[in-house]
């Protein structure tokens, strides 16, 4: 790859009362995306004029722009060592055991732990909303996530739940061997799903993560099609928390900034560390086959981004259709099930939607972070906006024609 590409690359390249109580619990742990200085909000990616691809944004360029999507975040510090959280992503606002949605699961690297995956690829269904937190707190939240679904009205003879339960290692800035994150704070991260607006960056179960050398976080976005394509939407949430070299519409920003893997060889084996959790939702029609090709172009927008998905790192990819005719009832009389889906000819511009929307949604979680200081005073700096506009502008990815 020539310079000029590396420089120059085109752009193909419900809760209320749950919130007052916050404040009185032992263990101080705050609202969603509130920090103890309180900064200004960062700006996203398109509010610097970066534009990631051909297609455009929903409404709210986040996950919640398809249909009955709701996420919700339990952000949890205390202290000096505490800096962690949760993250929450409902396919819907029903009961979803009762009323399933198709699912499939994508390992890009497997040094991790994603509790529910056999179930998913073996049924091919998501029966739980997705939880995200930390690693050493995976099992407190699955054991959290079957409780909720018990507890839900019409579960009463329910005795089996495929709780789904992912995460990234927080450790640098959380003490994870702690073990922060409670029952309370999974089921007020799911209390507190909602549409619209998602909150990035410092936040829920990105609160303690690292990117890049740089803060990490959550992070959103979303494509749309055009209307003879089906006129669907695709959202993205990262969890991001993973190195390489950070790579902006072929702009080498990590390089520019000197941070990036493998700069110094001494320390490249330390930071083969991370994980990397991504979401995709979509109204389009799909089955869980289909859902499972979709979910492997997620990991072309990680590729894209910079990272190699080192040995250390657990990169995995969760997609499901919120297509109301393609739920799947828990009891139903009929022995057979007939359904409508897109035909496989029909996937590839959501395959350019996933791989534009996971793209930006990282870049988003990097951009949105604020700088964080936490287990044992050790400091993990926001990514500093003023170089990465400036190295964005000199590259021409800010303010090029066809980024429009």
């Amino acid at each position: 790859m020539t310079k000029h590409m590396l420089c120059c690359g085109w752009a193909w390249a419900l809760c209320g009362g749950l919130i007052l109580t916050l404040g009185i619990r032992l263990q101080a742990a705050e609202p969603a995306g509130s920090q103890s200085d309180n900064p200004p909000a960062r700006p996203r990616a398109r509010e610097l004029g970066i534009r990631i691809g051909i297609l455009p944004p929903g409404p709210n360029n986040a996950i919640t722009d398809v249909a009955g999507v709701l996420v919700g975040h339990r952000t949890v510090r205390s202290g000096q060592d505490v800096r962690t959280g949760v993250t929450a992503i409902l396919p819907h606002d029903g009961n979803i055991f009762q009323q399933k949605v198709p699912a499939a699961v994508v390992v890009g690297n497997g040094f991790g732990k994603l509790v529910g995956t056999t179930q998913i690829n073996e049924l091919g269904n998501l029966e739980t909303p997705v939880i995200l937190t930390n690693t050493l707190s995976v099992f407190n939240a699955a054991d959290a996530l079957i409780s909720y679904t018990l507890s839900q009205e019409g579960n009463q003879e329910v005795y089996s739940v495929n709780p789904v339960v992912g995460e990234t290692n927080d450790a640098y800035l959380n003490d994870v061997r702690g073990r922060h994150v409670s029952r309370d704070h999974v089921l007020e991260a799911i209390a507190a799903a909602r549409s619209g607006p998602v909150e990035e960056g410092s936040v829920g179960a990105g609160t303690g993560t690292r990117c890049f050398g740089f803060k990490g976080g959550i992070g959103t976005a979303s494509r749309r099609l055009p209307k003879p394509t089906g006129g669907y939407t695709v959202g993205v949430l990262v969890q991001s928390n993973f190195g390489g070299v950070l790579t902006i519409n072929g702009a080498p920003v990590g390089k520019e900034l000197g941070r990036y893997y493998m700069k110094n060889l001494v320390e490249a084996e330390k930071a083969e560390g991370g994980s990397c959790m991504i979401v995709v939702a979509t109204d389009a029609p799909l089955g869980a086959r289909k859902l499972k090709r979709v979910a492997r172009r997620a990991l072309l927008g990680l590729g894209a981004i910079g990272s190699p998905m080192t040995h250390g790192s657990g990169d995995y990819v969760i997609a499901f259709s919120t297509d109301e005719n393609l739920r799947v009832p828990y009891k139903s009389g009929r022995r057979m099930r007939t359904r409508n889906v897109l035909r496989d000819s029909a996937l590839s511009p959501l395959f350019q939607a996933t791989r534009e929307a996971t793209e930006e949604a990282l870049l988003n979680s990097l951009l949105r972070a604020t700088t964080v200081t936490g287990f044992r005073g050790r400091t993990t700096e926001a990514i500093p906006i003023d170089r990465v506009v400036e190295i964005c502008r000199r590259c021409g990815v800010i303010g090029r024609e066809d980024n429009e």
